[in-house]
């Protein structure tokens, strides 16, 4: 298994971004909030910080690096139970800045929640 976050794993449609939270349902792992829709297209992934809270593009963009890199070193919860026709987009809901260790832990609780969530339904 390779941890990659490759072009053809990211979130770039803005239709399928509009589609996602008009019609998406979401969990919460404080915080981190991730909205998702099943779909038929591959599993593809979004992260989004607020403007609201981190007013510097340097501290929004370190969030969104530390928010992909949780997510490439946990998706394997999603591909070992054949989670792989959904869209996602993790968004980070709080107004501190987190390290590492946080966004892991909270990664993984969140991953595991929407599991049991997609097994449920």
């Amino acid at each position: 298994m390779r941890f990659t976050f490759n072009k053809h794993d990211k979130l770039k449609s803005q239709k399928a971004i509009e589609q996602l939270f008009a019609e998406g349902q979401s969990i919460s792992a404080y915080p981190l909030r991730m909205v998702y829709l099943k779909n038929d297209d591959a599993l593809k992934v979004g992260v989004s910080v607020s403007k609201r809270y981190f007013k510097k593009a340097v501290d929004r963009n370190r969030i969104k690096r530390l928010l992909r890199e949780g997510y490439r070193l946990n998706k394997t919860m999603l591909i070992d139970n054949n989670i792989d026709h959904c869209t996602l987009m993790i968004l980070y809901i709080s107004k501190d800045m987190p390290d590492f260790k946080l966004v892991d832990a909270k990664i993984k609780t969140l991953l595991s929640k929407f599991k049991d969530q997609i097994v449920k339904s």
